[in-house]
């Protein structure tokens, strides 16, 4: 049996390693829009699969048995595609996601989307922007005229206002340094996406500290009938429930239709139920 993490965070990193261990037969795929990425190990292909049809094809060729979606959390349009996928293709399929920021205080302004994010941040003087590269053009329009810092893993190819400075960085980062930036750059307004996670948790916790005002922006809501769990270790129980089943069906396929694999992705981790 063969299992499709995909992946780009470090929780498929992690599962990756996991798997490993246990001797289960993987391949990790990323999506390439980030330089010079951090590898799991093991095999490793990179680039799209060419939307829900692509995967499915992906899936049947190269024999897949199961699918881990572990993905940014704001990667939607891949974990709808994996979904359609894998229902298409009968292979079962967990969301990997690591819980969500808790404004321990209600400080926080809470928003749907990065056009909500841009519109409240407006009335912001000095603006650090920690959204990623790939939305920015949401923020342009309405922060043309605003001091904005933008911080970003890669170089930009696409041209910025000129009152905005870009800050090239990769995490972890610190909860002291985030500090420092803010100070040193007079920020009162910080624009984030509810990423979780330990590794960007530093900037949050530094302006809260410093009494800058916070933006975040919700997630994307799990695709519908996908089980979620939130730990590595619970997706790699699920993969070795999942291997159990497979092989039991491999040895009584003259009794057992190769269809009951669908009752695995829901209900099975034996550690913990993940959520609907």
């Amino acid at each position: 049996m063969t299992v499709l993490i995909l992946g780009g965070t470090g929780e498929a990193r992690s599962l990756a390693a996991a798997l490993d261990d246990a001797d289960i037969a993987f391949e990790s795929s990323l999506a390439g829009r980030v330089r010079n990425p951090r590898l799991p190990v093991g095999p490793v292909r990179i680039g799209g699969f060419g939307g829900a049809d692509g995967l499915v094809r992906y899936l049947t060729e190269r024999g897949i048995r199961a699918v881990v979606d572990a993905t940014h959390p704001f990667a939607a349009g891949i974990s709808a595609n994996a979904a359609a996928a894998c229902a298409a293709a009968n292979v079962p399929l967990v969301r990997l996601q690591r819980p969500g920021w808790h404004d321990a205080h209600g400080w926080w302004t809470w928003v749907d989307d990065h056009d909500g994010a841009a519109h409240v941040a407006a009335t912001g003087r000095r603006i650090f922007l920690s959204t990623g590269r790939q939305t920015l053009d949401r923020f342009v329009g309405p922060l043309a005229a605003h001091d904005v810092l933008v911080r970003v893993v890669d170089p930009l190819t696409t041209e910025l206002p000129p009152s905005w400075s870009v800050l090239l960085g990769r995490g972890p980062y610190t909860a002291s340094d985030e500090r420092k930036l803010l100070l040193d750059n007079g920020i009162d307004t910080l624009v984030t996406k509810d990423s979780g996670g330990s590794l960007t948790r530093g900037k949050l916790d530094a302006a809260d500290e410093l009494g800058v005002r916070v933006i975040v922006i919700r997630r994307p809501p799990t695709p519908r009938g996908v089980a979620t769990v939130e730990t590595v270790t619970v997706a790699r129980e699920w993969v070795l429930r999942v291997a159990e089943v497979r092989s039991a069906d491999l040895r009584n396929a003259d009794r057992r239709p190769s269809s009951s694999l669908r009752a695995v992705p829901g209900a099975t981790a034996p550690s913990a139920a993940p959520r609907a």
